[in-house]
C-alpha cells in the first residue's frame, strides 16, 4: 500500500471527531458527492467543494491532498454497503441478485461513479466491503477461491458497464422512449429485407410485458445478469470448485 492510500485508509478508519463546524472529511465527501450529483463528475473540483462548505480552497487542501484524494473519499462516502447485506442469503444465486440490486441503486443514484478513472481494482475500505460480501454469498458453493473472485469481478463489471449504459442513454432509456423505439421498428422492419427481425417485431420482443409498471419501463440489466449467473450455476454444478 503506497503511503498517500496508507494515510487515507488510516484516515477513514479513525477520523478525526466532528466539530459543530469546521472541515472534516466526512464534511468534505459529503460535500464533493452533492456537487456531483447535482452537476455531474466535471463540476466536481476543490475550489467548488470548498466555496460550497464556506472555506478556502487552501483550507481543503490541508485535510485533502488533491483531487485524486477527494474523489476517493467521495466515493467511499456513497459506497457505504446497506444492512441488508449483511444478512444470510436464501442460497448464493439469490445473494447475488440481492447484491446486484443494492449495487443498481447505489449507481443510479449517483451515476457519476460511472465516469470516474479507473486507475486500479476497488481500494477504499467500502468498496473492499461491497467485494467481502459478494464473495461471502458464494460460501459453500465448491468454488475455489479464485473462482469465486472470478465470478466476483464478472458480475461487478457488468454492473458497471450496465449502468454506464443506462447513464449514457439519458432519457433513451426512459420507458417511453423504448416504446417509441419499439413502434418505430416495427414502422422500419420490412419482412423481405429483415424477415428474422420482423419476426422479433411481430412476437413482442421488443415490447414490454402487459401490464409492465412505470417504474419498471427502463433499460434494465436482469437478463444479462441471469445469463452470467446460469453460467455460474453451470460452474458450481462441474465440479471444479477444488482449484484450476
Amino acid at each position: 500500500m503506497d503511503d498517500t492510500l496508507g494515510r487515507l485508509w488510516a484516515r477513514l478508519d479513525d477520523p478525526a471527531p466532528e466539530r459543530r463546524a469546521g472541515l472534516s472529511l466526512p464534511r468534505i465527501a459529503r460535500a464533493a458527492a452533492e456537487v456531483a450529483d447535482e452537476g455531474g463528475l466535471d463540476a466536481v473540483s476543490m475550489a467548488r467543494v470548498a466555496e460550497r462548505l464556506g472555506f478556502t480552497t487552501m483550507a481543503l487542501y490541508r485535510h485533502v491532498r488533491g483531487k485524486q484524494e477527494l474523489l476517493l473519499l467521495m466515493l467511499d462516502f456513497v459506497a457505504e454497503v446497506p444492512a441488508e447485506l449483511d444478512e444470510p442469503a436464501a442460497d448464493w444465486r439469490w445473494g447475488l441478485r440481492r447484491w446486484c440490486r443494492a449495487q443498481w441503486e447505489m449507481l443510479r443514484a449517483h451515476s457519476w461513479i460511472v465516469r470516474l478513472p479507473i486507475t486500479g481494482p476497488p481500494v477504499t475500505p467500502n468498496q473492499l466491503a461491497w467485494t467481502d460480501r459478494a464473495l461471502a454469498v458464494l460460501r459453500g458453493t465448491g468454488l475455489s477461491e479464485a473462482d469465486k473472485a472470478g465470478v466476483v469481478l464478472l458480475v461487478a463489471n457488468y454492473m458497471h458497464s450496465s449502468a454506464r449504459l443506462g447513464a449514457d442513454l439519458g432519457p433513451a432509456a426512459s420507458g417511453e422512449s423504448i416504446a417509441a423505439h419499439s413502434a418505430l421498428l416495427g414502422s422500419l422492419a420490412d419482412a423481405r429485407r429483415y424477415p428474422a427481425l420482423r419476426a422479433a417485431v411481430d412476437a413482442g420482443a421488443f415490447d414490454y410485458p402487459a401490464g409492465a409498471p412505470e417504474e419498471e419501463r427502463r433499460f434494465d440489466y436482469s437478463f444479462g445478469l441471469d445469463r452470467i449467473l446460469d453460467g455460474v450455476e453451470c460452474l458450481i454444478r462441474s465440479g471444479r470448485g477444488g482449484g484450476r
